[in-house]
């Protein structure tokens, strides 16, 4: 059984490592990168400090490894926290010194690919921060989402409990960064729908693991940062979100049942499915089409839940995913989901 723990938290005037473990795509999208180091500084009181590859488009997996090493190991960073995701941060993994960022744990904060880098502090025995990259949620234009100012700024400097409320208004079409105009106004909105409940006949509370289902199957494929003994997710809350490559419902229904076949889904007391991004420049759906992708979503994920894990606790539809406002869900760390209240509380 791995043991977990929280690491130190910063300080306003502290200095965050700001690194790029999965793509450099501030070197191509400046905007939103300065935008979000702007809010670093005037929103947190922290000091963004760039590493080699952060605007690099093209670093090898050593080469950013050697960045994420470097983050850790210097005694005046006290935070690390991703760009943004992309797409082989798994090629990454092999690189880490594990021994040195165990002897250096540090809040860090990404979503996404950056699931990777999660997994891999949990499995290290160190508490991470799903959410807030610097280019997405510190990037917004005009200004950042209420609900995701205040989730971050508690995840980076309070150690207590944090109710997780759902968003009264949240958006999933995007807007071209290279385009000024986009940072000409704030995204537009939708109203919220609240969460919806599944076996809320119970009060569980358990260290989280998750992330990007998409990422997560390919550190299954790889047999990468899984603990060998599955019981060490017992009673734990699963949290799971699916990207902008928007995988159709089958697609999940298979790695879920793939996941059920190894006996990971009935470990779980809770899971928290993410409210699914429904909205893509490849595939732009129309708000009929997009409601019927989630509908598709969700019905994959109680076909899988009902035949591996049929009596477990679902919250469906909560802002921890590639959809604005965001959530941080502190990755093994405590999550509280009270079935009767219709409450979640994690512990930052």
């Amino acid at each position: 059984m791995t043991t977990i723990s929280y690491p130190p938290k910063p300080v306003p005037g502290d200095r965050i490592a700001v690194i790029s473990p999965g793509a450099g795509l501030p070197g191509l999208f400046p905007r939103p990168f300065e935008l979000g180091l702007e809010r670093l500084r005037e929103v947190y009181g922290l000091e963004p400090v760039e590493y080699p590859t952060t605007r690099s488009m093209g670093a090898t997996p050593q080469e950013r490894a050697a960045d994420v090493n470097a983050a850790f190991a210097d005694p005046d960073i006290k935070v690390v926290m991703a760009s943004i995701g992309g797409d082989d941060q798994i090629t990454v993994l092999p690189y880490l010194d594990r021994e040195l960022i165990r002897a250096n744990p540090k809040p860090f904060f990404g979503m996404s690919d950056n699931t990777n880098l999660l997994a891999y502090l949990r499995s290290t025995g160190i508490v991470g921060y799903h959410g807030a990259t610097v280019m997405v949620q510190l990037g917004r234009p005009v200004a950042m989402d209420a609900l995701t100012a205040e989730s971050l700024g508690a995840a980076l400097f309070t150690s207590g409990a944090y109710e997780l409320r759902p968003a009264e208004r949240w958006n999933d079409v995007n807007r071209d960064w290279a385009d000024p105009a986009t940072f000409a106004e704030e995204p537009q909105t939708r109203p919220g729908t609240g969460w919806t409940w599944v076996n809320p006949d119970r009060v569980t509370e358990g260290r989280s693991w998750g992330g990007n289902l998409e990422i997560l199957s390919w550190l299954l494929m790889a047999d990468r940062e899984i603990p060998r003994d599955v019981t060490e997710f017992d009673g734990g809350v699963l949290f799971l979100e699916t990207s902008e490559e928007l995988p159709s419902g089958t697609e999940v229904f298979r790695v879920l049942r793939n996941m059920g076949e190894r006996g990971l889904l009935r470990r779980f007391s809770a899971l928290l499915m993410g409210r699914p991004k429904t909205w893509s420049f490849e595939r732009p759906n129309s708000p009929e089409e997009a409601a019927r992708y989630a509908a598709d979503q969700r019905e994959a994920v109680l076909r899988a839940m009902r035949t591996y894990a049929p009596d477990t606790t679902i919250v469906f539809d909560v802002d921890l995913g590639h959809t604005d406002p965001q959530l941080v869900i502190p990755y093994g760390g405590l999550v509280r989901v009270d079935g009767p209240a219709r409450r979640i509380t994690v512990t930052y």
